[in-house]
């Protein structure tokens, strides 16, 4: 069970059953997600694990091979857009590699792991910044 501390900014948009604790549990974001898209060139696999505070680790798509990603943070935020009126926890995970700092946030909808990662060049390389958005599912 991962159970975090989230402080919010608008009561009112809190589902009912969140006003009754400081902590929000959810473990839907937990385990291990593919892409759906096999020949992606972004990430390939996510693993979130629980603890006292949640951890990212990504394996991304290399030229060379696999990419190991592990996140140097990762913040919980209240998910208060989900569907059907289930509230639940989305993550702010940052990867910083130097070079490149990926900014990523995780969300459940419907099922399925959405990621939209920010992607920003720090290496006077002239390369474009990019947004990023893919879909993964729970592998078995």
């Amino acid at each position: 069970m991962v159970t975090q501390n989230l402080q919010f900014k608008q009561i009112r948009d809190l589902d009912p059953a969140l006003l009754n604790s400081d902590a929000v549990t959810d473990t839907r974001l937990t385990g291990r997600w593919l892409n759906t898209d096999q020949n992606t060139r972004g990430l390939r696999e996510i693993t979130i694990e629980p603890g006292e505070q949640f951890s990212v680790s990504a394996i991304g798509a290399g030229a060379d091979g696999p990419i190991h990603w592990r996140a140097n943070s990762v913040r919980s935020l209240a998910n208060l857009e989900e569907e059907a009126g289930q509230r639940g926890i989305a993550l702010v995970a940052d990867f910083d590699f130097g070079f490149m700092f990926a900014q990523t946030y995780l969300r459940i909808n419907k099922g399925v792991l959405v990621i939209v990662e920010f992607n920003t060049f720090r290496d006077d390389s002239g390369r474009t910044n990019y947004v990023n958005r893919e879909f993964f599912y729970r592998a078995t």
